[in-house]
C-alpha cells in the first residue's frame, strides 16, 4: 500500500512543470532546487520516511520503487518521470510507457545499465574499450576465467553495487570462498572483470536531450579511498589529447545507451595513458556536484532541461579551477554536522549538507565545493573547511 501526502492534487500546475523523482536522497534534493527555479513542482515516490528532497517535495508517496502500481502513481501526478538511481526494476519502469507517460531516461536505458555485466557487453560491442569481464556461476569458474584474465580480478555483483558495495578484490584463488560469502553469490548474480592497474580515475558529465541534443562537462579527475570518492578535482590535470579522447568515449557511451539526462561516465586513465571506460550512472552523479558553483547551469539544471525537453545550458566552467570534496561519516550517530560554525567561516568554501537524519561510516552527509586560480587553492580552501565539520559526534 502506497501512502500519499497530497499538497496540490492538480497534474498541471500553472507556473510550469511537476516532476515525478523516484528516489528521495540527496541527488533528488539538488535536482529539485533548479526545478524550483524553473517554476517546476517536484513529486517523489520513496521507500522511507524523512530523506533529504521530502522537504522541497509538493507531494510525496511512499512504497517499493519496484512494485509497477506505485510507479504508475507517481507518473499519473506528474508530467514525466525521473530517477536519482538506477536500481529501479527495469521491467518495472515499463509499465510508466506502457501507459503512456514521459520517463527519462527509459526504461531500455535502465535495462541496459543497471545490470553491470549488460552494460560491459553493450559498450564493447559499440567499440568501447571496457575492462575484459565474464559471467561467473561457480567459484569453480572464477578460476577457470582467472587461467584467461590472469590474477588479480575483481568480483562484482550485476546488479545493485555502489561505493564499493559489491566488489571484492581476488589477489589468488585462495581470495574465491571469502568474497564469494560476502557477496552471496549463492543467492545473487555475480562476474569478473580484469584488474587495471590505473594511474588515474576519470570522470565526464554528459547531458543528452531527448531531440540528441548533447552537451559535455570538463573532464575530472578522481580521488577513491576503499572505493568512495573522496575528491573531484575540475579540470582533470591532463593534455588536451586525452581530455578529448575522453570526452568522445563518454559522448559516444551515452548515445550508445540512448541515454536522455544527465549521466555520468567513469573512467580508468592507465599508466600507458590509455582510457578504459569504468561505468556508467544513468544520473546525475557524485562526480559533477562541483558544477553547481562551478559551471554556468549545473548538471542537476540541465538534467531538468533535458527531460522536459528545454534548451541545454552552457557547461563552460566559470573558474579555472573546482575541487569538490565529499563528507564522509566517519562513526555511526546523528546526522547533525558539528563545527559547521568554523567550516562557514572559511571564505570560498560553499557547503552543503545533505539532511541525513543519521551517519555511519562511509556514508555521504555532504559536500564542499571551492574555486579557484588553480586546483592546489581551490583545494586548499575545501581541505580546510571540510577538516571542520564531523559527522555522527555530538552536539
Amino acid at each position: 500500500m502506497t501512502n500519499t501526502h497530497n499538497k496540490t492534487s492538480n497534474k498541471h500546475i500553472a507556473s510550469g512543470h511537476r516532476i515525478g523523482i523516484v528516489g528521495g536522497g540527496q541527488l533528488a534534493k539538488m535536482t529539485a532546487q533548479p526545478a524550483m527555479e524553473l517554476g517546476c513542482e517536484i513529486v517523489i515516490l520513496e521507500r522511507t520516511e524523512n530523506t533529504p528532497a521530502s522537504c522541497l517535495a509538493a507531494d510525496i508517496l511512499y512504497g517499493d520503487w519496484d512494485d509497477p502500481a506505485n510507479l504508475l502513481n507517481l507518473a499519473d501526478k506528474v508530467d514525466v518521470v525521473s530517477l536519482e538511481n538506477e536500481f529501479v526494476d527495469a521491467n518495472s519502469l515499463k509499465a510508466i510507457e506502457q501507459a503512456g507517460h514521459q520517463l527519462y531516461p527509459s526504461s531500455t536505458t535502465i535495462g541496459l545499465v543497471q545490470d553491470k555485466l549488460i552494460q560491459k557487453q553493450a559498450l564493447s560491442d559499440a567499440g568501447i574499450a571496457v575492462t575484459p569481464f565474464a559471467a561467473v556461476n561457480s567459484q569453480e569458474e572464477i578460476i577457470q576465467r582467472a587461467n584467461r584474465l590472469g590474477w588479480p580480478l575483481v568480483l562484482k555483483t550485476r546488479r545493485n553495487g555502489y561505493d564499493g558495495k559489491g566488489n571484492a578484490t581476488l589477489n589468488s584463488a585462495a581470495d574465491i570462498g571469502d568474497a564469494w560469502t560476502k557477496l552471496d553469490g549463492n543467492n545473487r548474480e555475480l562476474y569478473v572483470e580484469g584488474f587495471c592497474n590505473f594511474a588515474g580515475e576519470l570522470a565526464v558529465m554528459v547531458t543528452r536531450g531527448s531531440n540528441g541534443e548533447m552537451v559535455n562537462y570538463p573532464v575530472v579527475e578522481s580521488v577513491q579511498k576503499d572505493h568512495i570518492c573522496h575528491i573531484v578535482r575540475a579540470p582533470a590535470r591532463i593534455g588536451d589529447e586525452l581530455a578529448d579522447t575522453a570526452i568522445e568515449l563518454a559522448r559516444k557511451a551515452v548515445t550508445t545507451i540512448d541515454g536522455v539526462g544527465t549521466i555520468g561516465v567513469e573512467m580508468f586513465l592507465t599508466k600507458e595513458n590509455q582510457i578504459i571506460l569504468n561505468e556508467m550512472a544513468p544520473r546525475v552523479h557524485n562526480s559533477g556536484h562541483y558544477t553547481i558553483e562551478a559551471c554556468e547551469c549545473s548538471q542537476f539544471e540541465n538534467h531538468v532541461r533535458a527531460i522536459l525537453g528545454l534548451p541545454l545550458g552552457s557547461t563552460e566552467m566559470i573558474a579555472p579551477a573546482a575541487v569538490m570534496i565529499n563528507m564522509l561519516g566517519e562513526e555511526q550517530g546523528t546526522g547533525y554536522p558539528v563545527g559547521i560554525e568554523q567550516a562557514l567561516a572559511v571564505k570560498g568554501a560553499h557547503i552543503h549538507v545533505y539532511g541525513k537524519t543519521a551517519t555511519n561510516i562511509g556514508r555521504k552527509m555532504g559536500h564542499i565545493t571551492a574555486l579557484g586560480s588553480d586546483i592546489n587553492e581551490a583545494e586548499q580552501i575545501a581541505s580546510k573547511a571540510a577538516s571542520c565539520i564531523r559527522f555522527g559526534a555530538q552536539k
